[in-house]
């Protein structure tokens, strides 16, 4: 489940019909109204309009839809499911209630998009907030925190190769083809990466996963979930604010206020040790990875800005800092 956003009322597919009469919720041959909602590149997302209420339906996508061959199990849809209900239980009204999953999809409820914005939309208006951004780190940081150091949670997230196949290989280790001669200090945050071994990971921290609810950020969207380091899922999020400064250049001083504010207070409650240098050594790779992996942003189209990018990333990944303020620093000079 990403991005909700509202497309054309239609019937839902014969699959998904036969899915919710099989568990009860609609009758055997009823087709019930619903729509597809946009956004979503690695799975089928459709809300489905039953006499009971709106329900979520998510079916995982063999092949993402993306320009380069992207493909990627369908298993993961057990733990993204996994992923939503431990994190709701951990903090109640972080992700959306699950109601039940098979093979490769799963329901869960549905969140109005009047009522629970997505955090993307928002900053694509101008709109940051840093208290909603310390929300967002606070709120991860109890997720990680609490699954820390559990052998029965890793145990049910035997995931490595799903992340490397859709996190590590598509972004990392595409940008080191793209720039053979950062290929060895990349290569190195990529085994760094792969071999920690801390907390339950999203994998997937992005704004456009991300709603603004009446009581705080609702995670979406969990398909790469890990159990690996905490500092990719900082680092993920706080590329992202990075890479909005050349969206929407306007608010780019409230963009690097929410970058602080959320860094600041995960760091404040997820004690890890190493933690914001491995996320300092990942950040810069990850700017890359986005201008120049298999999954570029959408929004970075011109030329300039991608030169931008690699202006900035470049060099910290030559010589890499250990503190999140040097990243932002040199961000920020570059653009000023």
């Amino acid at each position: 489940m990403v991005a909700i956003q509202h497309a054309s009322p239609q019937a839902v597919n014969e699959e998904i019909a036969a899915l919710l009469s099989r568990r009860g919720l609609c009758r055997p041959g009823e087709t019930p109204p619903g729509e597809a909602l946009a956004g979503g590149v690695s799975s089928d997302i459709w809300r489905v309009d039953l006499a009971s209420g709106a329900v979520c339906v998510k079916r995982a996508l063999p092949r993402l839809r993306v320009a380069q061959l992207w493909e990627a199990p369908v298993s993961r849809n057990r733990y993204e499911y996994e992923w939503l209900r431990i994190a709701g239980e951990v903090c109640p009204g972080a992700a959306p209630r699950v109601l039940f999953r098979e093979e490769d999809a799963f329901a869960m409820e549905y969140l109005d998009p009047a009522v629970h914005p997505v955090w993307k939309n928002l900053l694509r208006q101008g709109r940051a907030d840093p208290a909603f951004a310390a929300q967002v780190g606070r709120t991860l940081a109890a997720i990680h925190a609490a699954t820390a150091g559990s052998d029965d949670i890793a145990g049910r997230f035997p995931t490595d190769e799903i992340f490397h196949a859709i996190r590590l290989e598509p972004y990392l280790v595409a940008a080191s083809r793209a720039h053979r001669d950062l290929a060895e200090r990349l290569d190195a945050i990529v085994k760094v990466t792969a071999n920690t071994r801390a907390c339950l990971v999203h994998g997937d921290v992005s704004p456009k996963n991300i709603l603004c609810g009446p009581r705080g950020p609702v995670f979406l969207d969990a398909e790469c979930a890990w159990y690996g380091d905490p500092a990719f899922d900082l680092a993920f999020c706080l590329n992202h604010l990075l890479l909005k400064c050349l969206w929407v250049p306007q608010a780019r001083p409230s963009f690097l206020e929410c970058f602080d504010a959320l860094g600041q207070s995960y760091l404040a409650g997820a004690r890890f040790p190493s933690v914001e240098a491995r996320a300092a050594a990942l950040l810069p790779a990850l700017l890359l990875a986005r201008v120049d992996g298999k999954s570029p942003v959408e929004y970075l189209t011109e030329p300039f800005q991608k030169d931008a990018v690699r202006r900035v990333a470049r060099p910290l990944i030559a010589s890499p800092v250990d503190k999140l303020e040097d990243v932002r620093r040199a961000w920020q000079e570059s653009l000023t």
